[in-house]
């Protein structure tokens, strides 16, 4: 009777697992991970020591250099470049881009927003800030724009189309 007790908990035990874990029923994503480069990839981005952090941001003909962190967001961000997106406008200090799949996160509340600010909102929401404020909210850091002075006449007061490149 233990035994029978036992093994019906264990199957159905490894059927809710099955079912938790499945990608179909996770309301956060739709199941797509961009991951961090595997160290072991030939086609891998360097590791910090070597990996080239230093990207181009062009909002029409104005081109920013800008300094992506030193982390496992960072490499994975700089995987997907070049990369060229429609970031919409959000409350007169920020663009925003949904990108199709999500990206490692280590969220914090910096408490002030900087102007040239590049962050991860969530796990796959690309925001450009273009003003100084405070903020409550928690963001994963991606880098910043090394000198931002004309970053929001740039990018203006609507939507934007912003190309995003690793400078070589």
């Amino acid at each position: 009777m233990k035994m029978r007790l036992l093994s019906f908990i264990l199957l159905s035990g490894m059927s809710l697992v099955t079912v938790a874990c499945s990608p179909d029923n996770d309301p956060l994503t739709d199941g797509t991970v961009i991951p961090a480069p595997d160290p072991g990839e030939p086609d891998e981005i360097p590791d910090n020591s070597t990996m080239n952090r230093n990207i181009t941001i062009r909002a029409g003909s104005n081109s920013f250099t800008a300094t992506l962190e030193d982390n496992e967001a960072g490499k994975a961000f700089a995987a997907l470049l070049p990369m060229t997106v429609n970031m919409n406008e959000m409350n007169g200090n920020e663009k925003y881009h949904n990108l199709s799949g999500n990206l490692p996160t280590n969220s914090s509340r910096p408490g002030t927003i900087r102007t040239g600010d590049l962050m991860l909102y969530g796990s796959n929401c690309l925001v450009l800030f273009y003003a100084t404020f405070s903020s409550s909210y928690s963001y994963t850091r991606l880098g910043r724009v090394n000198n931002p002075d004309g970053l929001a006449t740039a990018l203006g007061n609507g939507n934007v189309t912003v190309t995003f490149d690793i400078n070589n």
